[in-house]
């Protein structure tokens, strides 16, 4: 089984990139399945229930998008093979842009709009700094120096990735997508393997339910920030 990880900010256009390339690819019913990673709630099951597509989803609720990740990805993984689809998509939130849900060895895509802005790709840290592939959606909603400005920012940050550029409404640009889908490595399972970079640390009061402020209730790591009177 292919394993692929898909991730990328909410409402960048990771489903409709994984449904084009899913359908250039041919795939039908029983060969692919998705396990989707959120937060709160998602409604992107029901696109892939209408594309024949299974899919399973959890959230992750008040845990960190990344711990609860790393914590269910095997599973996910085993699910993939009892059902034996030859291609498991794992898509994840990407919720505040620093989670690294990238995994050594395994084919690593980042997905992310030419509407957010040319300067995100560098507010954007492990999630895109290292994807083996960065896909930009909506570029055809922006002009031809939007997109190339916004193609070098990516490359500023991310030299080694492809960048493909995909449309999720016609699918223009899947057929590349789905070439690196083809190339990625079977698996059995991620045991023992390692994620690319480490996730976002924090064992503090707030993590566990704290809702005060003032100092008396920070406790555990912590970072403050030095203001200057300047």
């Amino acid at each position: 089984m292919k394993l692929i990880t898909v991730a990328g900010p909410p409402s960048s256009g990771k489903t409709s990139v994984i449904l084009k390339t899913l359908e250039t690819m041919g795939l039908t019913n029983g060969e692919a399945g998705v396990v989707k990673f959120d937060s709160l709630t998602s409604f992107d099951h029901l696109r892939y229930k209408e594309n024949n597509i299974q899919v399973q989803t959890g959230f992750a609720g008040k845990i960190c998008p990344d711990h609860f990740f790393v914590s269910n990805i095997e599973d996910a993984v085993q699910w993939a093979k009892r059902k034996g689809f030859s291609y498991l998509i794992i898509e994840s939130a990407g919720l505040c842009n620093r989670c690294s849900p990238h995994i050594n060895g395994i084919l690593s895509v980042c997905v992310i709009d030419n509407l957010s802005g040319v300067n995100t790709p560098r507010k954007i840290g492990p999630m895109l700094k290292y994807a083996d592939v960065v896909v930009v959606t909506k570029g055809d909603i922006v002009s031809q120096a939007e997109r190339e400005v916004f193609a070098f920012n990516i490359r500023q940050v991310n030299t080694r990735a492809a960048v493909i550029f995909v449309n999720g409404i016609t699918g223009q640009g899947s057929f590349h997508l789905a070439k690196h889908f083809q190339s990625a490595m079977e698996i059995d399972t991620l045991k023992d393997r390692k994620l690319r970079f480490t996730m976002p640390a924090a064992i503090c009061s707030y993590c566990t339910g704290e809702t005060r402020i003032g100092y008396y209730y920070q406790m555990g790591m912590l970072k403050k920030m030095e203001f200057s009177d300047d």
